[in-house]
Order: C-alpha cells, then structure tokens, then sequence
C-alpha cells in the first residue's frame, strides 16, 4: 500500500462529500483531488521527478490541500517547514534535504528571500500569490499515475531542533501508514462525515491525523490564527469530532472563562501530546470535555510509543498512577527503559527510554553518523529518561539533557512542573538547573501568572517540598506574566530561559 493509491481510491468513494474546510470555502473530495492532480502536474512541469524533495512553507489554508495531494499524486517526497521556524532553520532544512522547490506564500516570503541563490539545490520558489489560482488552473487534472512503492520515501519530518540542528526524520509510504494507523488505533472510529479541527499546523503534530481523515470520508477542517474563544466557538458551532493539541494549547482552552457551559456533545476525541502535560490541565479537561482526552506518547523518530485514553487516564490502578503516566505500549510497539550500558533495566528503573515500531524512522535523511546513535539495533534511542511499573505504564521523567545533578542526587525539572502548575495562580512554570556554591547546581522555577492570583515564593518551595521532598525543592522562584518560549512545535524552550544563568561559567553544567 501507499499514500498516493488510498488517497486516490478515497476521493473516488467519497466523491461528492466534503473533505476540507477553510475560512469559509469547502472542497469535495472530488474538488479536492483534481486541484492536487493540477498541483502535480504544475510540480512535474519544473522538472521534478518521483522522489525529489518538496518543501512548503505555509498556513492551514485550503491551499494546504493542493499540496499534501499534489505531492503525493506526483510521488514526490513532502517536506514542511516550520512557520514559527527562522530563517537559518528554513535553508538547513531544505540544504539537509536537497529540496529542489519551496512552495510558500505571500506572508513567509521575508523569511525565505535570498534562498534560491544561496542554496544550490533549490531551482524553484512557488508563491501562493494572487496570481496562484490561475496557474494553478493553467495546468491539467489529468493523473500523472507515477510508479509508487511501499519502500518510496513519503515525508521527511524535522524534529524540534530544542537541542541543536533539526535532524530530517525520513518516512516511507509503509512507516507513514503504520504511523497514522498507529495514531488513531486507540481512538473511538472515525465515520463518514465526521470532522477534525487543525488549530495546529498540519505540518506537524495536528498533520498526522489528516491522511486518516482524508482515508475514512472525514473533513478536515483547517484553522488558521485564532484566539482559544474562537477555537472554542469554532468546536461547538461546527460542530467537531476530532482535535490535536499540544498542552499549551489545552491549557489555554481550559482556562478559557467561555470555555464551561458550551454543547461539545459531538466531541469524541482531544488528543494531546508532544510535550508533558500538568495534572492541573488534564483534570480541568476533563472537566470540561468530558471523557474525550486522549494522550499519546512518542517523538518524530518513533510515533506513537502509547496512546491512552480516558478510561484509563482518569482511572484508579492498584500500583500504578495512570494520571501522571503516558500510558501502556501500543499493540504495534515495544518499550524498554535502559541503563547507561544499553541494557533493559527492570520494573521500576529509571533510564533511557527506549522504542521499536512499524512507524518508526528508517533513518535521519543524509546523516548516517547521527543515525547510527539513535538507531541502535533496529530500536530507537529517545532521549528521555522515564520509568515503567510493573502494569507497564510508562512515566516520562524528562528529556535525558536536562537532568539537575544537585547535590549529588538527580532532579528531573518536569517533575517540579507538575507540581507548581497545581497552584491556581500559576499558568505556566519552566524549571531548570542554576550555578549554586554548595551543591554545584540547584533547581529555580520560573512561574507565569495572570498577576491577579496571589502567591510567593514560599508557596512553590514549601508545595515541592510536601510532594517531592526537601532536596528537590526551587532555591529560587521567580514570577512573570509573559509567556514562556516555545520551540516551533510547541515545546518549552528550558535552554533559552536557563543560559543567562550560567553567563561566565565555563560549563552549562555545575559540580559541587
């Protein structure tokens, strides 16, 4: 099986249902499909070949579609760029890669400008531009029916780049299927007819739910710069079935004052991961929702790992804490946690999170040496620390690099979040490792508030301490009202807040 043949065969059976939708404008299936066969038919009339690469940079619009279908009817490899993403970031990506064109739009062309000449692949920019519907209309819908198979490459994804370069994550036909199978196999089924909100970009987390839409008959609607009011109205008006968001996102839908009293009686799945999630906004979800919150654990180099539902999130396990776990391994997947050496520690050992999938990456693109240090023995090596109990629920303790050695003892900073965002008056909190005389280096907590909530200090050090113990608690806490910098898929950027700390230390990491 591959991309392109389902996607064909779906918008035959699903001719005259809508697929996608977008301020306002809707395409069937049918529509749909013959503006991705134009897409890529005007893709193959700039020379490109089944198998070149073809980066966008873009919004959720409806033009989104014309892309995802052209690429794929074209048997062309996909390869998004992060909006949020600089302009370095753009051109490693794209030179990693060796995109032959970029397709963007009017509104990201400051971010991309200089490239055709500086990158030597790169022959081609196409600008969705207000001459775009007419080249696009200029160019046939007849199917290009290239040669397609499991073993092409469908999608090169990057990673976060949180700790350094983005790293190209590279995709089959076949890991791409398993990957979004994988994605909606703990889900309740989606139907014909059903729709999935994309507040996030499909160019990551949200984009792995549209092919499994777009497969089952399902419309995907897209949702472009809206506050969490309009998110919510958008929910309950549509109304919606689906919708992928990062916690950040969550937390600010719960904390919505709208967000209570609305119908969200059509919602059958929220689904959240990508990032750790605090006690606090799971609860509030709940709440709020219903019992429609999904979590899934993973990254872009093997994902899914765990998908969990509400069931068993919000549920009492006799030796387990389903509520701060990420849940218990997919059917399709295999956990281990291993020690320093490489081997699988026991029941209740904390060490490197270790995968195995059918959706997991065949490689990093055009770097076998960094390849060959996360992909060891056909698993791969996350680079987070957790722990499993004896049930098999998983616990991420934190990203291996961002380890507080204080004192001798290992602090893991996501633990301290979770605690801290319990309080009401905090919204957001960020907790990293700082020089300290005595124990080499010491936790300190950076707290967002909405500046109407009262608390101190005191507050965070005594409630780390009652939950976690003594020799965890912040020795320092700070509080702000500006929000806490993310990566461009929505991950706390701990390295940006924590490097003014260590200016004149020789080291980013202290001893005592």
């Amino acid at each position: 099986m591959d991309v392109r043949t389902l996607m064909r065969r779906s918008a035959g059976f699903y001719a005259d249902q809508v697929a996608v939708v977008s301020d306002g404008r809707t395409l069937t299936f049918a529509e749909a499909w013959s503006r991705g066969l134009r897409m890529a038919n005007a893709l193959i009339d700039l020379g490109l070949e089944p198998g070149d690469r073809v980066a966008v940079l873009e919004d959720n619009t409806l033009e989104a579609q014309d892309f995802v279908a052209g690429t794929a009817a074209a048997n062309l490899v996909r390869v998004p760029l992060y909006a949020r993403d600089r302009r370095q970031a753009h051109a490693n990506n794209m030179a990693g890669t060796g995109c032959r064109v970029l397709v963007t739009t009017e509104k990201y062309l400051p971010d991309v400008e200089g490239l055709l000449d500086e990158l030597p692949a790169l022959e081609h920019v196409v600008v969705r531009d207000a001459g775009y519907e007419d080249w696009l209309a200029s160019h046939p819908d007849t199917d290009p029916d290239p040669v397609v198979a499991p073993e092409h490459f469908s999608v090169i994804r990057h990673t976060g780049g949180t700790t350094g370069r983005a790293k190209g994550v590279a995709y089959t036909h076949r890991t791409w299927l398993c990957c979004v199978r994988d994605w909606t196999y703990n889900l309740p089924p989606i139907a014909v007819g059903d729709a999935c909100l994309h507040v996030s970009p499909i160019s990551h987390g949200s984009g792995y739910l549209y092919l499994p839409m777009w497969l089952q008959g399902a419309r995907n609607v897209l949702l472009d710069g809206a506050t969490p009011e309009q998110v919510l109205d958008v929910i309950e008006q549509h109304p919606i079935n689906y919708l992928f968001c990062v916690p950040s996102l969550l937390a600010l839908l719960v904390q919505e004052p709208s967000a209570t009293g609305r119908d969200y009686s059509a919602l059958k799945t929220m689904l959240t991961g990508g990032a750790p999630i605090t006690d606090a906004t799971a609860l509030r979800g709940h709440d709020i929702f219903g019992p429609v919150l999904y979590q899934l654990y993973g990254q872009t180099e093997a994902l899914p790992a765990t998908v969990m539902g509400p069931k068993e999130w919000f549920s009492k396990v006799e030796g387990s804490n389903p509520l701060r776990s990420a849940g218990r391994p997919l059917p399709f997947a295999e956990v281990e946690i291993r020690g320093p050496d490489g081997t699988a520690l026991p029941v209740g050992g904390e060490g490197e999170i270790a995968i195995r999938s059918e959706s997991q990456m065949t490689g990093f693109w055009g770097d076998p040496e960094r390849t060959a240090e996360r992909l060891v023995d056909g698993w791969v090596l996350s680079g987070d620390i957790g722990t499993m109990d004896a049930n098999g629920y998983l616990y991420v303790l934190d990203r291996k690099d961002d380890m507080i050695i204080s004192g001798g003892f290992n602090i893991w900073p996501a633990e301290l979040e979770n605690v801290i965002a319990d309080h009401p008056a905090v919204l957001e909190v960020a907790v990293f490792g700082i020089p300290h005389e005595r124990w080499g280096e010491t936790p300190m907590a950076l707290c967002v508030t909405d500046g109407a909530g009262e608390v101190s200090e005191a507050d965070i050090v005594d409630r780390v301490s009652r939950a976690l113990g003594s020799y965890k608690k912040p020795t320092r806490v700070e509080f702000r009202t500006e929000e806490l910098p993310k990566s461009p898929v929505g991950k706390l950027q701990r390295k940006v807040l924590r490097e003014p700390y260590w200016t004149g230390e020789s080291r980013r990491v202290s001893g005592s």
